[in-house]
């Protein structure tokens, strides 16, 4: 938005036309989340006291929980208010990608709404219904999935709309998996669909802790921030072996506004915590992830960079699968970071171990940009 009004007024002072440069507006995207964030952050934790919109918690966590009773939750609302804020000032808002990152956050954003707000109305930690739930989100990677495919299919460019239909392979220069064996863009939709739809589900099980999903959600935004800006420039695509794909330069924008508004929020999340961001922020943090991962057809790295995400995710999936199928846990409990808590570990230590983790984790998705 401000975009438009620095070059009306470039032409009545030179220097305004810096604003059109790329790295500066990503700076400026992470400063206006950041200071978003902390500016209302304090505002927002009393006004969610002041509705007791308290965290309710399960009765068979950790018993160390229990005291987190009441803490205000769903302050994922501020998380995304500052995203949309920054990406709107500072993107280009002509780009098609800004605007389906925009409905995604505000469909699966709304999703984790009407969740987190039948726990505080029934003090359950169940919330919606499993099938309504999924059935929302669905509808979101699905329209996300299409609009990507469809925005593909229009563009002159065929390289950009070949990129759509393969998966790459981190390692590999000329080696990906087509996803066009299933026709009409089916096999790039339903694959999509996986994508957003298990990255929104991932982060929101790891959001477990206090600020243990919030920090790699940070990580993992700049880590793909990397790769929307290298796949955005034609020369740095080339250079890099990563398909080009225009559109992805002002998703950096995006991941930009994630990391401010992610890093302010920690400021009030970290330990002792005193706001959740609920699944209103974790499902809709995710399912922005999952998007950008597939904007920049870097699915299999996006995996490995949020690697914990992905281990959180399947001890839940093999916890339950064995206790149905040997009546048997394979962990003391799930997701894996209450494993953790139940052999000893104090939730800080937790906490900070895996964040060592997805640091790690999220260099190594770098590395494959030069390990081609």
């Amino acid at each position: 938005m401000l975009v438009w009004l620095f070059e009306w007024l470039s032409q009545f002072y030179s220097p305004f036309s810096a604003v059109s440069s790329l790295t500066l507006r990503v700076l400026l995207a992470v400063i206006t989340a950041l200071g978003f964030s902390m500016m209302f952050g304090g505002k927002a934790i009393e006004y969610l006291r002041t509705l007791k919109y308290g965290q309710a918690v399960r009765d068979d966590g950790p018993q160390s929980h229990l005291a987190k009773q009441g803490t205000p939750t769903m302050g994922g609302v501020l998380i995304l208010t500052a995203i949309g804020v920054a990406s709107l000032l500072w993107g280009d808002l002509t780009n098609p990608y800004i605007w389906i990152l925009m409905a995604v956050m505000v469909i699966f954003g709304a999703v984790g709404w009407a969740d987190d707000w039948l726990k505080i109305k029934h003090k359950d930690p169940k919330g919606l219904i499993a099938r309504k739930k999924y059935f929302w989100l669905s509808v979101g990677a699905l329209f996300a999935g299409g609009a990507m495919y469809y925005i593909a299919t229009q563009q002159a460019d065929v390289a950009t709309t070949n990129a759509m239909q393969d998966l790459l392979v981190p390692l590999f220069k000329d080696w990906s998996i087509p996803l066009s064996l299933i026709p009409f863009g089916l096999g790039f939709i339903i694959f999509t669909y996986f994508v957003i739809n298990g990255a929104s589900n991932a982060v929101n099980l790891t959001d477990g802790l206090d600020g243990l999903a919030i920090l790699p959600v940070v990580l993992v935004a700049a880590g793909l921030g990397v790769f929307a800006y290298v796949s955005g420039d034609v020369r740095f695509a080339e250079y890099l072996h990563v398909p080009y794909i225009s559109y992805n330069s002002e998703v950096t924008i995006v991941c930009a506004a994630m990391v401010g508004a992610g890093l302010g929020f920690l400021w009030f999340n970290a330990h002792p915590a005193q706001v959740f961001m609920g699944d209103v922020g974790a499902l809709a943090l995710g399912g922005l992830l999952g998007t950008i991962a597939v904007m920049t057809r870097q699915e299999i790295a996006f995996a490995i960079m949020g690697g914990l995400f992905v281990v959180e995710a399947l001890s839940v999936m093999l916890q339950v699968g064995s206790y149905k199928l040997r009546k048997k846990r394979v962990f003391k409990m799930a997701p894996l970071h209450h494993h953790f808590e139940e052999l000893g570990w104090k939730e800080t230590q937790v906490v900070a171990r895996f964040w060592i983790i997805a640091i790690i984790l999220v260099i190594l998705g770098l590395m494959t940009l030069k390990l081609r």
